[in-house]
């Protein structure tokens, strides 16, 4: 646990991000207070320290040793990290924060009538569940499972799907501006809650399988608290957003009315 890796590959995108985003952040909100405060800067900067905290500290090296720190880094990309890096709103601080001419460079390159198709159709809902399941599915079968932990180059191939496919998830959840919604509101507790549901039969088959299902680890024990460990705390964070829409969305007749009146 003394041993703290650092690897540039990770640290120096993940300091530039920071810096380019404190740049943009504190010039976009001269002018649209309304929309960016501190609080913005801080669950994106969380969730920049949290992946660091997940990708290159101590709990990666336990990862070799143990399933259960192995899931614990999983769950801290897809539950935790993305939606606070969307919470933070980082589209626009990220593209003012730019230099001029890399700010060119990017919207030059998403004004193509063939790009931005290809992005309409990333954002849209239906794609970033499928795109979430998959990946969660398709890594943790035994056989690239055991080929992420022997290798670090499909180490880092996993951990940037289960990223990438976790910010799409998550993406008309948070709806952070300047999104749009794509379906109704209500359309994201059904979302959210097949989400939870299509993990727990892994989380089951870890928590009572009888032998070991990856070659990388030899412990029963060390597996089934793998598998409570995505039963439970990694059903929290869909978990909450799903109680918070149902307030939301229950308490806008009233406001409405209120308004009304």
């Amino acid at each position: 646990m003394s041993a703290w890796p650092v690897e540039a590959s990770l640290s120096v995108p993940v300091v530039v991000t920071a810096a380019v985003y404190l740049r943009g952040w504190s010039l976009v909100r001269r002018r649209l207070a309304q929309r960016f405060d501190a609080r913005h800067a801080v669950v994106f900067l969380s969730g920049l320290a949290i992946m660091a905290l997940a990708l290159a500290s101590p709990l990666d090296e336990l990862t070799h040793r143990w399933l259960a720190a192995h899931m614990v880094q999983h769950l801290l990309l897809m539950v935790v990290v993305a939606p606070l890096v969307w919470m933070g709103a980082p589209v626009v601080p990220l593209l003012v924060g730019l230099p001029g001419w890399a700010r060119g460079i990017v919207l030059s390159g998403l004004s193509g009538a063939g790009i931005r198709c290809v992005t309409r159709a990333l954002v849209h809902p239906a794609v970033g569940w499928i795109a979430f399941a998959l990946s969660f599915w398709i890594w943790h079968a035994p056989a690239l499972y055991d080929l992420a932990l022997e290798s670090d180059f499909w180490h880092h191939v996993e951990h940037a799907c289960f990223l990438v496919s976790a910010l799409l998830f998550w993406r008309p959840v948070i709806l952070a501006w300047p999104a749009r919604m794509a379906w109704p509101r209500w359309t994201m507790i059904p979302y959210l809650a097949l989400a939870m549901f299509q993990s727990l039969p892994l989380a089951a088959i870890l928590t009572f399988s009888d032998r070991v299902i990856y070659a990388g680890y030899s412990s029963i024990d060390d597996q089934a608290l793998a598998g409570v460990i995505m039963w439970l705390p990694g059903s929290l964070p869909l978990l909450l957003p799903i109680l918070w829409l149902v307030v939301e969305l229950s308490s806008r007749p009233v406001a409405m009315v209120r308004h009304h009146v």
